[in-house]
């Protein structure tokens, strides 16, 4: 059984700002579609912008807290599942805190006194999404916070740590000191490729933490960019999946597993020097609603069953659940109870 304080997440907390948006508003701030970027200065009028939309959306997000959220809600153990991040002190990081605790999620935020909590535009059209990050006081994390007797505890009681890339852009020594700490303590560290973006720009503090990944989530897109930003002469998902998992390690206790999805494509499972393909829930496209959170739901549903030991097809398959769930409704929310079997 999966105890209380299993699973410990590192993220950006940032609270999701969902709208369905044309094709127009879509050139007007030069967006595309399937990306997640951080928000520059010519993007900052479009959160107005979307929240003067009749039909906007506000839901806690940011991709490590929804994965955590998403294992909490599939294991149904109260407190199995602890969060640090930074927030603001402000009505959004006050709406954030009550979300993450009814989710019964024990989160430990760092507070910034300055800077606003961070907040994410998700664009709609057509189902897909963009993703644009203002990340204000999510960028504001310190490893100080982690430091603190009360936090560093979390990181004692966990045996599976989960960071998406995310977090490198704010404090990849809070990153390297979890890391270590598994290393040490034949844990389990897991990090996702998270973002094209991540893989070009901060490749440096990506592959410093990579020997220690003994998970490496990613979608399709992500895992070419990271072979092109390496100069694999391959875009073939499955021989990527294969040479991340065979990067060399920081400690032997485990063998590094690699899981890429592809959308509606099967999930690639890269191990021992083999690949295998596991099918997806196929969903008419009438259902779909859109895919923000899908690949942070997937990641949850994997890791619910991870931390119970479950065989990795049973993890792939809590995944592919978890995410069918999540595209069939606004933002990363999902219904009371989950009845995954």
């Amino acid at each position: 059984m999966a105890c209380e304080g299993i699973l410990l997440g590192m993220g950006n907390p940032l609270l999701d700002i969902s709208a369905v948006v044309d094709d127009d508003f879509l050139q007007k701030y030069d967006i595309k579609l399937n990306n997640a970027i951080l928000a520059e200065d010519k993007h900052l009028p479009m959160y107005d912008e979307m929240a003067s939309k009749g039909n906007v959306d506000y839901i806690a997000g940011g991709a490590t807290q929804n994965s955590i959220r998403v294992a909490q809600w599939m294991l149904q153990i109260p407190g199995a599942t602890s969060y640090m991040g930074s927030i603001g002190k402000d009505k959004f990081g006050e709406e954030m805190k009550k979300n993450s605790t009814e989710a019964g999620v024990n989160v430990h935020y760092y507070e910034d006194e300055a800077a606003p909590t961070g907040t994410c535009a998700v664009c709609v059209v057509g189902g897909e999404r963009s993703l644009i990050a203002n990340l204000s006081a999510a960028n504001c994390y310190k490893s100080e916070h982690l430091k603190r007797p009360e936090n560093w505890k979390l990181v004692e009681k966990a045996k599976y740590f989960y960071i998406a890339g995310f977090f490198l852009t704010v404090s990849p020594e809070s990153i390297m000191l979890v890391a270590e700490h598994a290393a040490a303590n034949n844990k389990v560290f897991m990090m996702n490729l998270s973002a094209p973006f991540i893989c070009e720009f901060f490749k440096d503090v990506q592959e410093k933490a990579l020997p220690y990944m003994d998970y490496v989530f990613g979608n399709e897109t992500e895992a070419r960019t990271f072979a092109k930003v390496h100069g694999w002469e391959t875009e073939n998902v499955e021989e990527i999946a294969l040479k991340i998992s065979q990067w060399p390690k920081a400690s032997g206790a485990h063998k590094r597993i690699t899981v890429i999805t592809q959308g509606s494509d099967p999930v690639v499972v890269a191990e021992d020097g083999k690949v295998k393909l596991f099918p997806v829930i196929l969903l008419p496209k009438e259902k779909l609603v859109d895919t923000n959170g899908a690949g942070d739901a997937f990641v949850g549903g994997f890791l619910s069953q991870l931390v119970q030991e479950k065989p990795i097809e049973d993890c792939v398959k809590a995944g592919c659940y978890a995410a069918n769930v999540i595209i069939q409704r606004s933002g990363c929310t999902y219904p009371e109870k989950p009845d995954f079997k």
